[in-house]
């Protein structure tokens, strides 16, 4: 098979002109194609909203599930089948609302998924209400007045519950992005990435030159026993307006595939085997 970006494209994307979704998809492509990984090989889980509409542009197994719930039905099909690579896409919306415990979850569990959220700073979808990443005093069709609440941001929450990979990309820089990227497909756990993607019809405020002027780019990342620092470095750069991007912090700990299947010799899927029914929905029922 010759291994080019093309062969994992469904059909043609549907988001906005200057999306900064079309970024997370290229960089994703190149990086399958890089690593020659087969489209079968894949699985992508999307939730609800425009980032959501990923795993109908992708040519491989794809799951586009309820609002919220990626994570525990992405766990479940890696655990079903240890020898898929599985991506979990969302937005700040379905990942810092209505499934944040999941996420929380996810990170002090550790399964070997790789989730990437696209926020925006915004619901996109459904025409610019305010979100959990939406900064104080931010204007927009559901709140004509200015947000009253403080924001949530994921790198810091990823870093405080127990993630083993934290980085954070953004849509303006491909280059970075298919680096992450490809290092977050290669690591053992759950590598998290929040990328900012800039929404150019909703959020005229947090646009690419925006954050071109706010960004600081990490050579190395944090290791544990450097977690604190990694902590109060981000905090800090938040807190002076600026957003730390690459690879923030990395670590190695035992994964929930490691304690889920340790006793089992073969995956719960496999070609040629037999699978009862309530194995699989044990899986769901256990994560959900």
């Amino acid at each position: 098979m010759n291994y080019e970006p093309k062969i994992y494209e469904a059909k043609k994307p549907g988001w906005c002109p200057g999306c900064g979704d079309f970024a997370v998809l290229a960089a994703l492509k190149q990086v399958f194609a890089k690593n020659k990984i087969p489209p079968w090989q894949i699985t992508i889980v999307s939730g609800i909203g425009c980032s959501g509409k990923i795993s109908d542009y992708v040519a491989t197994n794809s799951v586009h599930t309820l609002h919220g719930r990626v994570l525990p039905v992405a766990t479940a099909i890696k655990l079903s089948n240890p020898e898929l690579y599985v991506i979990g896409a969302g937005g700040d919306g379905d990942a810092y609302a209505i499934g944040l415990f999941h996420f929380i979850h996810s990170c002090r569990r550790n399964p070997e998924i790789t989730y990437i959220v696209m926020n925006n700073q915004i619901y996109g979808l459904t025409k610019g209400q305010f979100s959990p990443t939406s900064s104080k005093g931010f204007v927009t069709t559901s709140t004509p007045y200015g947000v009253q609440e403080e924001s949530i941001d994921g790198v810091l929450l990823a870093l405080e519950s127990g993630a083993t990979f934290v980085a954070r990309g953004f849509s303006g820089d491909v280059k970075q992005l298919t680096e992450i990227f490809d290092k977050a497909l290669k690591h053992k756990g759950f590598a998290f990435i929040d990328v900012l993607s800039p929404c150019v019809t909703f959020n005229r405020f947090n646009t690419y030159d925006w954050f071109r002027k706010r960004i600081v780019k990490v050579e190395e990342p944090f290791g544990i026993r450097h977690l604190p620092r990694a902590i109060r470095f981000v905090r800090e750069a938040l807190e002076d307006g600026r957003f730390l991007t690459g690879i923030i912090f990395e670590t190695k700990k035992s994964t929930l595939s490691d304690l889920i299947l340790k006793d089992k010799k073969v995956p719960l899927v496999k070609k040629g085997l037999e699978v009862k029914k309530e194995d699989i929905l044990d899986l769901f029922y256990i994560f959900k």
